[in-house]
């Protein structure tokens, strides 16, 4: 009986070592986007949807570049699927919009009126969705649950 005591204190150490492991994994930067993050011009993006009177205006270098050689092609993420994503990275990055003590107020400069319920169309969450995998990519940043791959 006293011998099951350490096997099973042991058992348990293990599994939580290995339930513990690193979680991060490695963003692999393909060359198409190395070049795009070398880009010192700004770019602009501008994302408007004049049915719903909402406008987005993305001055980023390199974006335009990333967006027409990296991204996933228009049609490959479902709409919801993008809306469900950007909702999340949204309040995500208000929060570190809000709090610039602990995130760089050059990455964070400005909040994200994004509302749920609101149909802002295809092309606005795609692009935005984008941005956001782009931006996440740049400057090794997550803005939410998942990795930023493409």
């Amino acid at each position: 009986m006293k011998k099951r005591y350490p096997i099973l204190i042991l058992i348990v150490v293990v599994i939580f070592a290995f339930s513990c492991g690193n979680s991060k994994k490695a963003v692999t930067i393909t060359d198409a986007e190395k070049e795009a993050f070398k880009q010192v011009e700004g770019d602009t993006i501008e994302i408007v949807n004049a049915e719903v009177e909402y406008e987005i205006i993305i001055i980023e270098p390199g974006f335009n570049i990333w967006l027409q050689s990296v991204a996933r092609p228009e049609g490959y993420y479902s709409q919801s699927f993008m809306e469900n994503r950007n909702q999340l990275m949204v309040m995500e990055w208000n929060r570190r919009v809000l709090q610039s003590d602990f995130f760089d107020p050059n990455l964070y400069e400005m909040q994200i009126d994004y509302r749920q319920g609101i149909d802002y169309g295809y092309e606005v969450n795609y692009k935005l969705y984008n941005y956001f995998i782009y931006f996440q990519r740049k400057y090794r940043q997550r803005l939410g649950p998942f990795f930023p791959r493409i």
